[in-house]
């Protein structure tokens, strides 16, 4: 019955309201804010200099970008592309490609916000997201309640469940391990990580993602240069699949725009409102809001323009199309294998296994920056959460893989209807802060923002983070 009611609330979330909320939402932001995914494209890299520096209460840009991109890069990198490309067809990715460039835009808005009414928790570290944003600039408790509980019910818990899923499956499908036992080796090590809080994620993430993201693109390429002649018959099946002009006509066309949609979304997260905490936890470089912006709206590129289109020829490459049934990560092994051979399982249970880990980790940290709206903040609230959400990997480590999709998806679409209406609902203050920004580069300045910079929706010196004074002790705490 459970499966039943999830069921039906997926038919209503992405029988194409979410698809036409993020699609409207990312042109939306994208008129706004003009065209800032296009024409600050190389500005976005220029602030990876310097991006390692942070101050005591946060961590540094860097390893907020390597955090966000830790949950982004997991499932929907390997077995999420697997799932679009089995359910809607090669022109599943070029759906995919354009949810990702409008979605900067999205992630652009959703991460300045993230950083803007960021506070400081019990321990005087910066806590955000759009639990914060919606309270604080909104002033509507109960709807940052409602976000904060599907976040709970997503990252907190059920992520980590398909992420565990897709390594114990992968595992399982490469060497036979028994999944039981890997789900109980996934939560030792989680555990082990996440017993250091959000600092010891950020430091997980620093050095594991830049290693696991350029070795997976190497591989990519030298697959793609060494069947470098079908590449331009694989463009031109994305391209026609993606318009229905094959055979299936309107129904492959619909199947693809809905497939691509969810599974970039689902990738990249972009408006779901997982990664303004994130950006909200790191000190920013330059100090302005807009700053982690520019930082988060790269790692939508990186997340789904990059590693997720080095999946997707992996796949087609090897043969791989639209079937009868939902295929995940083993439709990725099997691809690898046979441009690698045998060592292809080994290459994908590897990654699997990093890539979703590392999603794993990240989700813990999402959940916990919640707690602090509910003053569960404590050392009580955190070991109640760590155990609940240790026990989902384990659960999730042995689930079916439909359900626990199903699950993901219902979490993410509740969120991200949540959110989109509160950033669009917040879009003037996103475009004074953003153009405070980039009028103070015009000025040949580096950015930094103060209060009274711009004017700000719900904004008082008692609730919205004061660039100027960063490290005021009392300064920028939520009032419950």
């Amino acid at each position: 019955m459970i499966h039943e009611l999830v069921t039906a609330v997926n038919g209503v979330l992405w029988g194409w309201l979410l698809i036409i909320m993020l699609v409207v939402a990312g042109f939306w932001f994208s008129f706004r804010l003009g065209g800032v995914q296009l024409r600050q494209f190389t500005h976005m890299f220029s602030l990876l200099k310097g991006s390692s520096k942070s101050d005591k209460a946060g961590i540094s840009s860097f390893q907020a970008l390597c955090t966000s991109l830790s949950a982004r890069v997991g499932t929907g990198n390997l077995a999420g592309v697997a799932v679009a490309i089995s359910l809607g067809g090669a022109g599943a990715i070029f759906w995919m490609w354009v949810i990702a460039i409008l979605g900067m835009a999205t992630g652009f808005a959703e991460s300045l916000l993230g950083q803007l009414y960021k506070v400081r928790d019990s321990k005087g570290e910066y806590r955000g997201g759009p639990a914060y944003y919606i309270q604080q600039g909104l002033n509507k408790r109960w709807l940052a309640i409602t976000f904060s509980l599907c976040l709970f019910l997503g990252y907190g818990f059920i992520f980590s469940a398909v992420q565990a899923n897709s390594i114990t499956d992968a595992l399982n499908h490469a060497y036979g391990i028994d999944t039981f036992n890997a789900g109980i080796v996934i939560i030792l090590l989680a555990g082990v990580i996440v017993i250091g809080g959000l600092r010891g994620i950020a430091r997980f993430a620093e050095w594991m993602i830049p290693f696991m993201g350029i070795s997976y693109v190497l591989v990519a390429v030298g697959i793609t240069l060494y069947n470098i002649e079908m590449v331009p018959g694989i463009l031109a099946n994305i391209f026609s699949s993606a318009f229905g002009l094959q055979e299936a006509g309107y129904g492959a066309l619909g199947a693809a725009i809905k497939h691509g949609i969810q599974r970039g979304l689902y990738s990249n997260e972009a408006g779901s409102g997982s990664v303004p905490h994130a950006a909200a936890s790191a000190t920013p470089n330059p100090n302005h809001p807009a700053s982690q912006g520019y930082v988060q709206m790269l790692g939508v590129f990186l997340d789904t323009l990059v590693l997720c289109t080095c999946t997707a020829v992996i796949i087609l490459l090897a043969g791989g199309e639209q079937g009868e049934q939902m295929e995940g990560i083993r439709m990725t092994q099997d691809a690898m294998s046979f441009h690698l051979g045998n060592g292809g399982n080994d290459f994908v249970a590897a990654a699997i296994s990093l890539f979703a880990f590392t999603s794993v980790v990240a989700n813990y940290a999402y959940g916990e920056s919640n707690l602090h709206m509910f003053k569960l903040d404590n050392r009580t609230g955190r070991s109640v959460y760590t155990v609940g959400y240790l026990l989902m990997i384990l659960w999730g480590s042995m689930a079916s893989l439909p359900h626990v999709w199903a699950l993901a998806d219902m979490a993410l679409g509740l969120m991200t209807v949540i959110n989109i209406i509160a950033i669009v609902w917040l879009t003037p203050t996103i475009v004074a802060v953003s153009q405070d920004y980039l009028n103070q580069r015009k000025r040949g300045k580096e950015p930094q923002y103060q209060h009274g910079n711009c004017e700000i929706q719900g904004a008082t010196e008692d609730n919205i983070w004061d660039g100027g004074n960063a490290n005021k002790p009392e300064q920028a705490r939520l009032k419950n």
